[in-house]
């Protein structure tokens, strides 16, 4: 069976993004990353999500001691009602620097070992905060240095959910059977969530319409 590497972070758009590639046929690798964020949180619902897939999960312990984001350092507060146009937004404290590129690289190493051919991410640029690695361009540059930087060659990364609205992000979760309920956003990993950071206010989007 072809297998895949899927980055899980246990939210709504990394859950489809793995049921999708189920969906696909791939035989599923999660990886999970503990980079001390705040919201933590997010890891307990990954490994729910991956257990109800029945795909191998691993967690993997990073440090980002140099901090940067408002993710990684409580001193910088997380942006509240922020207004979230893609055509004009700008990128908030949130953005954890290079996150995706330092993502895929562990899942590139991985995906190699295993044999995969595969990476998927649930990045999406359509309703998103802005992150500069959360883009097309950036995938496609990406994919064109994976040609040249392993042994194995014709591993790819997929972005399935790219382009698509939160609205059919939604459709498609529930096409899917993906347990939504049980999927994390908020950025501020409270004991429910805060209904305004971007996460949230995104997540909500996607449901109402």
């Amino acid at each position: 069976m072809k297998k895949a590497v899927v980055l899980l972070s246990g939210g709504m758009d990394s859950a489809v993004t793995l049921f999708y590639a189920k969906k696909k046929g791939y035989k599923t690798y999660c990886l999970i990353f503990d980079y001390a964020q705040r919201h933590k949180k997010e890891i307990s619902f990954a490994k729910k999500i991956a257990g109800i897939s029945h795909s191998e999960y691993f967690v993997l312990k990073i440090k980002l001691p140099w901090k940067g984001s408002s993710l990684l350092d409580k001193k910088i507060p997380i942006p509240k009602d922020r207004i979230l146009d893609s055509g004009k937004i700008d990128i908030p404290p949130t953005y954890v620097p290079a996150r995706n590129t330092i993502f895929i690289s562990f899942a590139l190493s991985f995906a190699e070992a295993i044999g995969a051919k595969v990476i998927f991410i649930g990045a999406n640029e359509i309703d998103f905060s802005g992150y500069p690695d959360c883009r097309p361009r950036y995938f496609k540059k990406y994919n064109e240095l994976l040609r040249e930087a392993t042994k194995t060659k014709g591993i790819r990364i997929e972005a399935p959910l790219l382009n698509k609205t939160k609205k059919e992000i939604v459709c498609l979760g529930r096409k899917l059977d993906v347990p939504l309920g049980l999927t994390w956003s908020c950025y501020k990993g409270g004991k429910s969530p805060c209904n305004r950071c971007d996460a949230c206010r995104l997540r909500t989007k996607g449901f109402q319409k």
